[in-house]
């Protein structure tokens, strides 16, 4: 009988293996933090990236949404936690062109509020806005969402919001991360909230409106509503990772919102595999880890004993490596690294079958 039980439930418990496994690799590592400053910075990076790309698969993977205004819902999130989780004595030398809208002086949230309360603000703002641009489809969706992050991003950086939010001149003493753990934390949650949201009723009518939107409004399915629900959850959860990325970066600009960031993660989207939770996870590693493994073409290096100082090893020559191996994974893998599919021990053991099989 327990043989039976542990067979049934082996996924579900090698899983909970791998969490505790995890969950003890960041606590020494925290516990070390003097020494794994480099390693840590990768890994929140990455856990923050891999938040907002899984709230971009939803749209895009999930619900065959094109939308591309992550990075302004990211802006928003990251200037509501900066502004009421900057330290009260820090506020009148970081506002020192006009000063501080008189409000919010003396106001702060927890740090947990302040996040949540600038994914609200970013779902309230898509949710407005999804109901006229929703009704545009594939490439049109794209510019009007790309637009919109635009303008948001135009308008947190004018004069007219100095006073608010800094303008062009940015925020700084954003509180960080007490530790790795407290942003595996954070970031847990959300990626555990929004595979419950993509396993749910409303995950089943995103999917079906991905494959067939005709068969999906069909079979009673209110197709304007499942969007719009399925873009303001998105828009929430990158509001929360703008939030992180603050915390993470613990000084923001408008700047770093641009078109960039949207298609950073865009690519970690489709490297890890559209449609895919697991895949965006693991398309967020193997792209902040890349781009730090390759700093070493930055600069003239030894190899074996030789220096190697060709011309072409200088500042930024590691992107051009990077973009390289990236189309060469495309290439061997044309839907992303997991495809669509999911990481589980059990499709693990699957696949050592097939093979085990194709063999004899």
């Amino acid at each position: 009988m327990k043989i039976k039980f542990l067979i049934k439930n082996l996924n579900i418990i090698l899983s909970v293996i791998m969490i505790l496994l995890c969950l003890a690799f960041l606590f020494i590592i925290d516990a070390n933090n003097g020494s794994n400053k480099y390693l840590i910075t990768i890994i929140e990076k990455s856990l923050v990236y891999a938040v907002v790309a899984l709230s971009m698969n939803l749209v895009i993977g999930f619900t065959g949404l094109f939308s591309l205004g992550q990075a302004g819902f990211m802006a928003i999130g990251a200037y509501i936690t900066a502004i009421f989780t900057i330290p009260i004595k820090f506020r009148e030398s970081i506002y020192y062109v006009e000063g501080i809208n008189a409000d919010l002086a003396t106001m702060t949230l927890p740090i947990p509020i302040a996040i949540i309360l600038g994914g609200l603000v970013a779902a309230i703002i898509a949710a407005i806005i999804g109901i006229p641009i929703l009704t545009l489809k594939s490439d049109y969706l794209a510019i009007a969402t790309l637009g919109l992050s635009e303008i948001i991003r135009a308008v947190i950086a004018s004069p007219m919001m100095n006073t608010i939010t800094n303008g062009s001149y940015g925020l700084k003493r954003i509180p960080s991360f007490s530790g790795v753990l407290e942003c595996f934390i954070y970031c847990g949650i959300c990626i555990l909230l929004m595979a419950l949201v993509i396993n749910s009723s409303y995950g089943r009518d995103f999917k079906a409106i991905r494959e067939d939107e005709v068969a999906a409004r069909a079979v009673g399915i209110d197709i304007f509503k499942a969007k719009e629900i399925s873009f303001v959850i998105s828009s929430f959860f990158a509001g929360v990772a703008g939030g992180l990325l603050a915390m993470f970066m613990r000084s923001i600009e408008s700047r770093t919102f641009s078109v960039n960031l949207t298609y950073e993660i865009l690519l970690i989207v489709v490297l890890g595999g559209i449609g895919s939770i697991t895949g965006s996870i693991i398309g967020s590693f193997v792209v902040n880890i890349g781009k730090e493994a390759l700093r070493v073409f930055d600069k003239p290096f030894t190899i074996f004993g030789f220096m190697v100082d060709w011309p072409i090893f200088r500042e930024g020559f590691r992107m051009v490596i990077f973009s390289i191996l990236l189309m060469v994974v495309v290439l061997f893998f044309k839907k992303g690294i997991m495809g669509g599919k999911e990481f589980t021990f059990d499709n693990i053991i699957k696949f050592f079958k097939k093979k085990g099989e194709k063999h004899e």
